[in-house]
């Protein structure tokens, strides 16, 4: 690996751009989207090739562009390090409470940041996740909690920072019972902490315009959209009854901004076309007052603001996608996509006056390089390459699919196939993501899809129903339908493949985390002559108590309320898709692995599980990895769930096993 902030030896200049590329990029050559019949099978790739990792992530520049900060693992314990670019060394190196995981951070100013913790505690003896925020101020080098662990059990929802970095607005919820409360935040060790709005009865958001006034609540009551809002600093908070008289309560709507001194700002909502994109909208009138920006055939994700106007929208056709407001960004964006060829390019982080930026670049087969570009000079360094070891030229090419479901419904996906393979009766992995709601796959880099295909499986991606990003018609039709009509979806996958010819009926398995975990043990429970084995990283067991451990955990952006989504209406418990009523009834071969630290599925939903199926047919082979979270925070604990997934799989469903031997109990 390439040493940090190493200078590279040799750039190649692009004629036409004038930009200076490493060499190290231009001589890689991506992996083939449809590998010749005759190519022979890629040598098998180490486990821990895929599990490896840069020497640091999640990078952001400073404001000022002088300094770079990022995440880094270092004797065992995650450490938040500041370093200076130019002189190239470190600044200041930080460590939390290791029962505290890294959520998020941000640059506030050149001297602050905001960094975001979780960590599972319980409530009146019912689990919760408890979020707060830390400043850190590196004039001093403090680390200041703004909220004690157990004051407030979701302290990091920041809805306003001051342009002078003095103070935050926080959404507060301060017990699982409350509605969030709005505080101030003086950003200075022991700085002053102030409620600025208290919870209203069914507002769970709330909305600052850019002076940092308290303007809007909004949630969800009894299935209808509830909002309050205030035309000024000093006016009174109303409830308003509906968006605009005759609009439909349950149409997809989020709040960006409001501007000060005015009722203007700006809304993501679904238009004519069931399209979610950027609209300027009058919050006293309740009308659009026009369209910024909508895709004619993807929803926007996410908007961010630069000075009280939107600099970018971003969106995923099948790959990630973003729209520049500005015409001299989006023109930078392109010369970069072109002087970079065949991969996909990203600017995570910029210094304020674009001085210096960091530049990602790879693909679905590539898992791609970290650079500093600087636009002046025109040339790139190479930072760090995220798998150091991986060879890319032995990486196989996911495509695009789509097929349709039993009710009519249009299922697009994503499919990779082994290479050195005919596209013959494969076996086959269906693997869906987390989420479930408003989440979806596509054309990205997967260590695990990689490794699977390496050893020979087709992997199929299905985004089902409730997935985002496809419009909101077809995230509607996942409300209620976890363990329905969203397992159907998975079922019709496998059908799909299996009518094309390309997988053998025979050896399905259904692997997942998260969500996804949960997808592949009820896989194996609801439908155990269909599927040879399931293999679950983190996964749900029992939905009731998930919901009531994390509200958050569900939702989507804006005021659609996560339990109704989760169970439908009507619907008041979830038992009847929860693995954990079913434990007793396993017969097939399953993998339940559970990292014990992890805040977002507790480890208790492993434990009731696991102890549930003792008594089973046939209980499943566990993995616990100590101190582990929900997503893998060591190269080491990566590689021991891709161990175990591996020789589980060739033991219940080995790539190379003869076609059409069917699904047989105990296998």
């Amino acid at each position: 690996m390439k040493r940090l902030f190493g200078t590279l030896a040799a750039a190649i200049p692009l004629a036409g751009l004038g930009l200076a590329v490493p060499a190290a990029l231009a001589a890689q050559e991506p992996a083939s989207a449809a590998a010749p019949a005759t190519e022979a099978p890629p040598p098998l790739i180490a486990t821990g090739d895929f599990a490896g990792r840069a020497a640091f992530w999640d990078a952001q520049i400073s404001p000022d562009g002088s300094m770079l900060s990022f995440l880094r693992k270092s004797a065992g314990d995650t450490q938040f390090v500041i370093a200076d670019i130019v002189a190239k060394k470190r600044l200041h190196a930080f460590g939390t409470d290791p029962a505290d995981q890294f959520e998020w951070y941000q640059w506030v100013t050149n001297d602050k940041l905001l960094v975001s913790v979780s960590t599972a505690g319980t409530f009146f003896g019912e689990e919760v996740r408890y979020t707060r925020l830390i400043l850190v101020k590196l004039s001093d080098g403090s680390m200041t909690p703004l909220v004690r662990r157990s004051d407030v059990v979701e302290g990091d929802n920041v809805i306003h920072i001051d342009e002078d970095g003095s103070h935050v607005l926080v959404a507060i919820q301060k017990t699982i019972y409350d509605y969030p409360s709005v505080m101030r935040h003086e950003l200075e060790p022991g700085g002053k902490v102030t409620t600025v709005q208290e919870s209203r009865d069914g507002v769970w958001n709330w909305t600052a315009d850019n002076q940092g006034v308290v303007r809007m609540g909004t949630g969800s009551k009894d299935g209808r959209l509830r909002i309050y809002y205030r035309s000024s600093a000093t006016g009174p908070l109303e409830f308003v009854a509906r968006l605009k008289e005759g609009d439909a309560a349950d149409r997809f709507w989020d709040a960006l901004q409001i501007i000060n001194g005015s009722d203007e700002g700006y809304v993501l909502s679904e238009g004519e076309t069931g399209r979610v994109g950027l609209r300027r909208f009058n919050f006293a009138t309740r009308e659009t007052i026009a369209t910024i920006y909508e895709h004619p055939e993807w929803d926007i994700d996410s908007v961010t603001m630069r000075d009280g106007v939107p600099y970018a929208a971003y969106f995923t056709a099948d790959r990630d996608e973003v729209h520049y407001f500005d015409p001299a960004v989006a023109k930078q964006h392109a010369s970069l996509r072109r002087a970079l060829g065949d991969v996909e390019v990203w600017v995570p982080s910029r210094a304020k006056d674009g001085s210096r930026m960091l530049v990602w670049a790879g693909n679905e087969a590539d898992p791609g390089v970290l650079y500093f570009y600087d636009p002046a000079a025109r040339k790139m360094d190479e930072v760090s390459q995220y798998r150091p070891s991986l060879d890319i030229r032995q990486l196989a090419k996911p495509r695009p699919v789509q097929y349709t479901a039993r009710d009519g419904t249009v299922i697009r996906g994503y499919l990779t196939l082994p290479r050195g393979r005919e596209a013959k009766r494969l076996p086959l992995i269906i693997m869906p993501h987390g989420g479930p709601y408003g989440i979806r796959d596509k054309l990205a880099y997967n260590d695990e899809v990689q490794l699977l295909a390496n050893r020979g499986y087709a992997v199929l991606q299905p985004n089902y129903r409730g997935s985002g990003g496809y419009g909101d018609a077809f995230f509607e039709l996942g409300t209620g339908q976890i363990g329905r009509a969203m397992q159907d979806d998975l079922d019709d996958a496998m059908d799909w493949a299996v009518a094309e010819g390309l997988a053998d009926p025979g050896r399905v398995c259904v692997v997942g985390g998260s969500y996804g975990g949960y997808a592949a043990i009820f896989a194996v429970l609801r439908n155990p002559e269909r599927y040879r084995c399931g293999a679950s990283w983190a996964g749900v067991t029992d939905f009731d108590r998930i919901l009531r451990y994390d509200r958050s955990f569900f939702s989507r952006a804006g005021f659609k309320r996560w339990r109704d989504k989760v169970r439908g209406q009507g619907v008041q418990d979830m038992k009847q898709v929860s693995p954990l009523e079913r434990a007793a009834s396993l017969s097939r071969p399953l993998l339940l692995a559970h990292g014990t630290k992890d805040v977002v599925v507790p480890f208790s939903q492993y434990n009731a599980f696991e102890k549930a199926t003792r008594s089973a047919p046939m209980p499943p082979q566990t993995l616990v990895i100590k101190d582990e979270g929900h997503s893998f925070s060591t190269a080491a604990n990566e590689k021991q769930w891709y161990d175990a997934l591996e020789a589980f799989l060739a033991k219940h469903n080995p790539a190379d096993a003869v076609p059409g031997g069917g699904v047989a109990a105990g296998e």
